[in-house]
């Protein structure tokens, strides 16, 4: 894929920085964003000490606003345009029109310079107060008002409860060891060998899960998405061309140098649609962010949150409530459920953020709480009847159970968020990789049946080595020996490719 990125880490992961190297250079000679905690460059002059005293304190105020919101939501726009074809020279703009060719990069970007003094003139001044600013913060307080015509409605389905059936624990299996994990690639943004930036308005996003649209394609959803204008830093603004979430294909079978993207769904040329659409109004729902995909048959489907709004604690949110949706042409436009959804009453809604596995008979969902601190619940349904909320079954004390989704039993001790799940068809087991914000590690756990035993977790990444670190969704091309999976990283906001090689118990 041409992006020099490929440290490998023994496992298990260690904290603190490795030794310096130059930030990733795609084929096109633009340079990208190393997720390491890296020492700093040693031909680098020193950085100017940092003042003892800030500049400015800047005091938070909040500010109340009343926010009219019109109910219903209004239709989202489907617009569609086909993906041209790539310039065979990766490095050509395939859409000049939309955004600029950018100039090219000198050839170290990392030169810096000093512009003099930053301690003042050295006489012994005394050093200056800082200056005090008030901040307002808007805070919405949203007021429903009625608005237009909204989506139309959609029959409920007829209810359907399944009696209680026994799930006795299987015996739980060895851990696989971890001989190396390996940074691969980075897979969005400027600086990536997919060029998202300027292929389809892709500068920062995040997540990047999988799921096998049909034999030999993949479909990669992201997150929070920004365009031209994003910074360095986090996720952008609304300003900064935002999208709730996007979609992009591939049919790249070698994982080794990277993950080519062939195409994304686009509502202009060069522009990736927003998939689902959000009200981007905070208190009301400010985004919808997917949580895994899965088909049966030709239907795709989407498991997503609609984020309430992002708490000022890190790692933390609130959601309005889990839902699914659903493509039938091929993930170009989507369906949001009216009925297929779990309310977060109070804030201790279970399966807020799911990761959905069909396998046999059922699809197996596997839920947290909205946020990173809660624990993994577990709940199945019938194919047929993944979108009649009222036929899932839970699992609660050894016994799949109906309409108890905040009884459901947690599968392992400890906090676990943004899981993934998939069943290896090669070792018989299933895989789970998630955040585990409290041992501060991406971390694998694997099973001989959903509801375990699951084993205990064998770390993959530390968040001391790659920094505000998260994700880990597992590409369904993994095998038992290697895992391929996506973390992102905050600063940077966008996607990487890591590759762990295992050595699973015979």
């Amino acid at each position: 894929m041409g992006v020099a990125l490929s440290a490998i880490l023994a496992v298990p992961a260690q904290a603190g920085p490795l030794p310096w190297l130059p930030p990733p250079v795609n084929i096109c000679g633009e340079t990208g964003f190393d997720p390491v905690n890296r020492l700093p460059d040693p031909a680098a002059p020193p950085a100017p000490p940092a003042p003892v005293v800030p500049p400015s304190i800047d005091i938070p105020v909040w500010v109340p606003e009343l926010t009219p919101v019109p109910i219903p939501d209004p239709p989202h726009d489907n617009t569609r345009v086909a993906q041209v074809p790539l310039p065979s020279d990766p490095c050509r703009n395939p859409c000049p029109e939309v955004r600029d060719t950018p100039e090219p990069e000198p050839e170290n970007t990392h030169e810096t310079t000093s512009t003099g003094s930053a301690t003042g003139s050295g006489t012994g001044s005394a050093t200056p107060l800082p200056r005090i600013r008030i901040k307002p913060e808007i805070e919405p307080i949203p007021i429903p008002v009625p608005g237009g015509e909204g989506e139309p409605a959609q029959e409920a389905p007829a209810p359907l409860v399944r009696p209680i059936e026994r799930g006795p624990l299987a015996a739980p299996v060895v851990p696989a060891k971890v001989e190396s994990v390996r940074l691969v690639e980075q897979v969005t943004g400027h600086g990536s060998a997919n060029r998202t930036d300027m292929r389809w308005q892709v500068d920062g996003t995040d997540l990047g899960l999988f799921w096998e649209t049909e034999p030999g394609k993949v479909a990669m959803v992201f997150g929070d998405t920004f365009g031209e204008g994003w910074a360095y830093g986090g996720a952008g603004a609304d300003t900064a061309d935002w999208r709730s979430n996007v979609l992009a294909y591939s049919t790249d079978t070698d994982l080794s140098d990277g993950i080519t993207i062939d195409s994304m769904v686009q509502d202009s040329p060069c522009h990736a649609a927003e998939l689902l659409g959000s009200r981007k109004i905070k208190n009301w729902e400010t985004t919808t962010i997917p949580t895994s995909g899965f088909a049966l048959g030709k239907r795709q489907f989407l498991s997503y949150m609609s984020v309430n709004h992002w708490s000022k604690i890190p790692g933390m949110w609130l959601t309005n409530y889990g839902g699914l949706a659903y493509s039938d042409d091929g993930g170009q436009t989507w369906t949001k459920d009216q009925h297929a959804r779990w309310e977060n009453m109070f804030g201790l809604g279970q399966f807020q953020v799911a990761a959905m596995v069909p396998h046999g008979d059922y699809v197996y969902m596997f839920g947290t709480p909205n946020g990173r601190i809660g624990m993994i619940g577990l709940a199945r349904v019938r194919k047929n009847d993944v979108l009649n909320k009222t036929a899932y079954q839970y699992w609660v004390d050894g016994s799949w159970a109906p309409a108890a989704q905040n009884s459901a039993t947690p599968l392992v001790h400890g906090t676990a968020s943004e899981l993934s799940v998939r069943f290896d068809e090669e070792s018989q087991q299933w895989q789970m990789v998630y955040l585990d914000s409290i041992a501060s590690q991406i971390v694998l756990r694997t099973a001989s049946q959903p509801q375990g035993a699951w084993t205990s977790t064998v770390p993959l990444v530390s968040t001391e080595m790659y920094p505000k670190g998260y994700g880990g969704f597992i590409h369904p091309w993994s095998t038992a020996q290697d895992l391929y999976f996506t973390i992102s990283a905050w600063d940077s906001y966008n996607v990487y490719l890591m590759h762990a090689r295992l050595n699973p118990p015979r």
